[in-house]
């Protein structure tokens, strides 16, 4: 009886299914991919902002001692915080990026624009992609830094740097506090490194992903043991190129968090390449890769993940595989 009606309530869901828009279930398959991703790696990112951005407190220790101070100061749930600004940014954010770079990818297609039909279509659609993500959804990877910047330390207030500003409660107040500070701007403190960064990364992204699967044969494009290697050599590749923008996006989104300057503010940086010179000359050119090694650590299982639930949900969902570029 049991497994007549879950047979039935699976026949139901699939109907349910085919009954969405091709675009619909993009936005669904990204999104999935996203939030399993995201979610499956949440300490490390956490520990990585905290190694970017915290660089009195942490630049010293490596990545075991970093966990280990984490969850002497927060306890386990320590290493999830801002965990949840971070899915709710990244299921709209995943969505978009998948779902727009398969619209741009085909629009470049099918309007015959001077790029050809090889892999540097790939790179166009990812890079136009990521930037629309990125510009859709920034307020709340804004929340999710300034959330995971946070240590808390109730046993000594005011030890080891920590309290430097009142915490936040939640994305919310983050978010108001950010409007009340800088109007639309102070919402969108940062995003001119990561519009930089994330269109060689997204281009690149998808780029050796899709370069890296026509060298697969055929009948092995849908398997897990091709996605994740494909998808973790693309994250491995993309990163690396743009990894020191990821820092200074980090370092602008958290300016308010930390000690007044000389000239009586925390605003240290004027632009991105000024925040890349400052850094350097500050903090010394390895700031600019702090946490890199946690990064690869992360970044592979993390894209490898994404590619590969993104494929699945498309299988499992019966979205029409779609036209393949043709080397160049």
């Amino acid at each position: 009886m049991g497994s007549s009606q879950g047979s039935t309530l699976s026949a139901d869901v699939m109907s349910l299914v085919d009954t969405l828009p091709v675009l619909a279930k993009t936005l669904i398959a990204g999104g999935a991919a996203g939030a399993i991703a995201k979610t499956a790696v949440a300490p490390l990112e956490r520990i990585k902002i905290l190694l970017q951005t915290r660089t009195n407190d942490f630049r010293t220790l490596g990545v075991s001692q970093s966990l280990k101070k984490v969850l002497q100061f927060d306890g386990p749930l320590g290493f999830y915080k801002g965990n949840g600004a971070s899915v709710i940014r990244i299921i709209p954010y995943a969505a978009l990026h998948y779902m727009t770079y398969e619209v741009y990818r085909d629009w470049i297609l099918q309007n015959n624009l001077p790029l050809g039909s090889g892999p540097i279509v790939d790179l166009v659609a990812g890079s136009a992609a990521g930037g629309t993500a990125v510009l859709c959804t920034y307020p709340l990877d804004l929340a999710r830094t300034k959330l995971a910047y946070q240590v808390s330390d109730t046993r000594q207030v005011g030890a080891n740097g920590f309290y430097r500003q009142p915490t936040y409660s939640g994305i919310k107040e983050v978010l108001a506090m950010a409007y009340k500070e800088g109007g639309p701007r102070g919402l969108y403190r940062g995003i001119g490194p990561t519009l930089i960064g994330i269109l060689p990364y997204a281009g690149l992204k998808f780029y050796i992903y899709e370069e890296l699967k026509r060298h697969v044969p055929e009948e092995h494009q849908n398997s897990v043991s091709m996605h994740l290697p494909c998808g973790a050599l693309a994250g491995l590749f993309g990163q690396t190129i743009t990894y020191p923008l990821d820092v200074v996006r980090r370092q602008m989104q958290v300016e308010n968090l930390q000690p007044m300057t000389s000239e009586g503010n925390n605003k240290r940086y004027k632009n991105t390449f000024d925040g890349l010179n400052t850094i350097v000359r500050t903090q010394g050119w390895r700031q600019l890769f702090a946490g890199l090694s946690i990064n690869y650590i992360k970044i592979v299982p993390s894209v490898a993940i994404g590619f590969t639930v993104y494929e699945s949900m498309k299988s499992w969902m019966r979205i029409p595989p779609r036209e393949r570029s043709k080397p160049a």
